[in-house]
């Protein structure tokens, strides 16, 4: 049996994009630009080419993409592509002799040496006239085909003869139809496009029950549906919910994760399951399911979509419990195990057992899910989904994905990068990241290359700036110019950020000194907060919020997360980067100072910002309405509570003598 040679004619090796080596598909969303590159060479000294073809989900083939060696005598080529509706495309690199480019090399070297000369310009009319042939009929076929027999005509100069061949007109057209030999493709890698959502949107949780009144303290969704305009009018698309659902007794945790709770604690909503009902069920403090859809409607009339987490775990008195014994691991003497997280205990909650019954709670996870898909849920949250076997996931997803593409996972998964990498790779499409704990800028910029490199392939980064769980040691130490620095960092460094409740408060009270829990969490109790008066006194980040979500809406680069690249400064306190996308480049130049002002020499990779190395460019401040002329090299003075940062719009100018060179 002859065997398939495992390279073809024309190598073409390390094809990117590849999750898994291409077994699990890339990611993009619609309109989203990526490179795919590859390693092409071939045996001896002829020039090779090589280009990109996408399928689309109907399979119909694509317009080719040419690509180009990114470094001279690297063998490594790359070409952006886009694809433009979502859905399964795939693409492959295709690479080839390129005979034209071997014949230009070669008369470039033996005609004005003057060897072989008649013989080298037979040897081009031959391949123009073949070249000829791959064209469209038309102007621009006749135009190759001149340019054959003018190197044909020995009647001609040289020179004449040369002339029409090499013109930038007829090499335009060959370079739109190649003459193309020994064509040899790569496989087919697989490519998963999904809507813009799924990489770029602004979220804002809250808890429901907290938005009550002074006599009806606990919040329902009718009142809670009347917070939903401030949020909108901060810019926000997304407003996502912690459970929603009934909560248990049985151990219920009061104020501070105490082990005691009184009559009118309210307990953890994440300890779900009560006789009132579970994972398909509201809390009857919150009202009706006809309720919920009110505040569903309500958040889409204002243009937001409504997050609801999905926390797979019990409290004692959770339906399942008592229904399916064996989703949950029995103890000898037949107790059930609570969740652990050391030092954490949560006696409220049960974990679940998968390996007994994997089918059943697959199917009972994915009829839950589609009941709040029919309540208009299109993005759920996941909690601790790295406690759960991968391959639950795996099904769970897809098997919803398959039916309704459209929605999308969060996975809150504070983990091990491997396990992270793993549930972005079997369908998460976006997940919670180390940004809160990545402060100076060795650890910004680290992390960072990561995310906004080789990983975008797989994994979609959520830059929540604080949660319900995590007050970092920088905010509590840092007060309201360290609130502001995280903002613009996590609003410019990533396409998808998100805030929780009180973050425009510049709420940061720990529960004691090295804790990251907040006093008085509203994990465990309710929490009134006078918006209005926050807002009368001046005391709300709420117009930085709206400004910098106002800025990310009218900025396609600060939409996307490949696009991301790092400047230099010479402070470790400064921390400049840009991004583009077509004509639109923003710059962000950040003090992480919380505490001082600090100065810093910004120097410009120009290249990357579509610039020569001598060129100016008209920098236009979006946070404060300044414009300032800048270069190559440029000063900065940051002031923390005043001009924390710099979110700069560039265009080319012309310098105006006398007029302002740097902030």
């Amino acid at each position: 049996m002859r065997r398939t040679p495992a390279i073809g004619r024309v190598p073409v090796r390390d094809v990117r994009p590849a999750v898994e080596c291409g077994r699990r598909p890339a990611k993009a969303v619609a309109g989203e630009t990526f490179q795919v590159t590859a390693t092409v060479f071939r045996e001896g000294h002829d020039v090779v080419g090589a280009n990109v073809v996408l399928r689309d989900p109907a399979g119909r083939r694509g317009p080719w993409t040419p690509m180009r060696e990114l470094s001279p005598g690297s063998d490594l080529w790359g070409a952006d592509v886009t694809p433009d509706v979502t859905g399964r495309w795939s693409f492959r690199v295709e690479a080839w002799s390129h005979p034209l480019a071997t014949w230009r090399h070669t008369a470039s070297v033996k005609v004005p040496a003057g060897i072989d000369t008649g013989l080298v310009l037979e040897e081009g009319a031959e391949l123009y006239e073949r070249a000829a042939a791959g064209v469209p009929k038309g102007p621009e076929r006749q135009l190759v085909l001149d340019a054959a027999r003018a190197l044909g005509d020995d009647t001609l100069t040289v020179h004449h003869r040369l002339k029409g061949a090499l013109s930038p007109e007829v090499e335009a057209v060959l370079a739109r139809y190649p003459l193309r030999e020994l064509v040899t493709a790569s496989d087919a890698m697989p490519l998963l496009v999904e809507r813009e959502r799924a990489l770029f949107g602004s979220w804002y949780e809250f808890f429901p029950r907290s938005e009550g009144t002074a006599e009806e303290p606990h919040g329902t969704f009718r009142t809670a549906a009347k917070r939903l305009r401030a949020i909108a009018e901060m810019g926000f698309d997304v407003v996502y919910l912690p459970p929603i659902h009934p909560i248990g007794t049985t151990f219920r945790k009061g104020p501070n994760n105490s082990l005691t709770a009184g009559p009118g604690d309210v307990g953890v909503p994440w300890a779900i399951g009560s006789p009132e009902g579970g994972h398909d069920s509201v809390h009857p403090a919150l009202g009706t399911l006809e309720d919920f859809d009110h505040f569903v409607g309500e958040a889409a009339r204002l243009g937001l979509e409504v997050a609801l987490d999905f926390a797979l775990q019990c409290s004692p008195d959770h339906p399942w419990v008592h229904k399916y014994p064996e989703w949950f691991h029995h103890r000898p003497d037949g107790t059930i195990a609570y969740a652990e997280n050391p030092p954490k205990k949560y006696q409220d909650i049960y974990p679940i057992a998968f390996d007994a019954d994997m089918d059943g709670l697959v199917a009972e996870t994915v009829r839950v899910l589609r009941h709040w898909m029919d309540h208009g849920v299109r993005i759920f949250r996941v909690d601790n989904p790295h406690t759960k076997p991968v391959v639950f996931w795996e099904r769970v997803i897809g098997e919803v994905n398959r039916r309704d593409p459209d929605v999308i996972f969060l996975a809150e998964a504070f983990t091990r990068p491997a396990m992270m990498r793993a549930l972005a790779e079997v369908g998460f499409q976006q997940s919670y990241t180390y940004f809160t704990w990545r402060n100076d800028k060795r650890e910004l910029t680290e992390y960072l290359t990561e995310l906004s490199g080789e990983a975008a392939a797989w994994m979609r980064p959520n830059f929540f700036v604080n949660t319900p769980d995590i007050l970092h040691a920088y905010l509590q130490h840092g007060g309201r110019p360290a609130f502001e620095v995280r903002a613009v960092l996590a609003a410019t460094l990533s396409p998808t950020w998100g805030i929780y409740s009180g973050y425009e408060l510049c709420e940061n009270t720990p529960l004691r000194e090295g804790s990251e829990e907040y006093l008085d969490s509203e994990k465990y109790q309710l929490k009134h907060r006078d918006w209005e008066a926050a807002a009368r006194e001046g005391r709300t980040l709420a117009p930085l919020i709206t400004r910098l979500n106002t800025v990310r809406r009218e900025h396609p680069a600060l939409q996307r997360l490949r696009n991301l690249r790092f400047h230099r400064t010479d402070n470790e306190q400064v921390l400049a980067y840009s991004k583009s996308t077509g004509p639109d480049t923003v710059i962000v130049v950040v003090n992480l100072d919380p505490h001082h002002t600090q100065e810093a020499t910004v120097s410009l990779d120009m290249p990357q910002l579509g610039l020569e190395w001598d060129d100016t460019l008209s920098a236009h401040d979006e946070l404060t309405g300044e414009t300032y002329h800048w270069g190559r090299t440029n000063y900065v003075r940051l002031t923390p509570g005043r001009t924390p940062a710099h979110v700069l719009h560039v265009g080319r100018s012309t310098p105006q003598i006398g007029g302002p060179s740097a902030p």
